[in-house]
């Protein structure tokens, strides 16, 4: 099994300007720095949590169908389904047609029930989900928990730039992102 985005988001959900009024930069000389750092933050708070801020796609890949006919999408919030394929021992893929396919994204994770059997498939990642997922195309439409954690994180990088090399960059995590991020995390039991 894999997971792997297949098309980045558009925009982040926070901007440039935004970061740069509260960071209280009045200067343009790190403005690549900073679109790194907000990339980054980004791209720690989706690790940590198992969202997607932005929409954007992702594939999975699997062995094989579970006997229960569903599969986890380990990526919220999932927003359609474009496409599932199957593709046999010789490399030849075979869509699934969509009416067999049933989405519960209110879940989380959210599930994807295959209603028919599927042809079998080569031995190793025969199987590949494609999906988008996302809170929305726009900043404002990304909780605002997220987007202060990714301001925090942002902030707490640029303070720390300089007192540890880049080998050790981003290198810590304010106690405050934790917080922020808490309700947003998946609980195990």
């Amino acid at each position: 099994m894999a997971l792997f985005r297949t098309v980045e988001p558009e925009l982040e959900p926070v901007t440039l300007t935004e970061i740069k009024q509260q960071l209280r930069v009045a200067h343009d000389s790190e403005d690549v720095l900073l679109l790194g750092l907000i990339r980054a933050a980004r791209e720690e708070v989706e690790a940590s949590c198992g969202l997607a801020l932005m929409n954007q796609s992702w594939r999975l890949t699997i062995d094989r169908m579970p006997a229960s006919g569903r599969v986890l999408l380990h990526r919220h919030p999932v927003r359609e389904i474009p496409s599932v394929t199957v593709y046999g021992a010789d490399g030849e893929g075979a869509l699934v047609d969509p009416s067999a396919l049933e989405l519960d994204a209110k879940s989380r994770p959210a599930r994807l029930h295959v209603t028919q059997p599927l042809a079998p498939s080569k031995v190793m990642n025969g199987i590949e989900i494609d999906f988008t997922a996302g809170f929305g195309e726009a900043g404002t439409d990304v909780p605002d928990l997220l987007k202060r954690a990714i301001h925090t994180l942002v902030a707490h990088w640029y303070e720390f730039r300089a007192s540890f090399d880049h080998r050790q960059q981003p290198m810590s995590l304010p106690p405050i992102y934790e917080r922020l991020v808490a309700p947003y995390r998946m609980r195990r039991l």
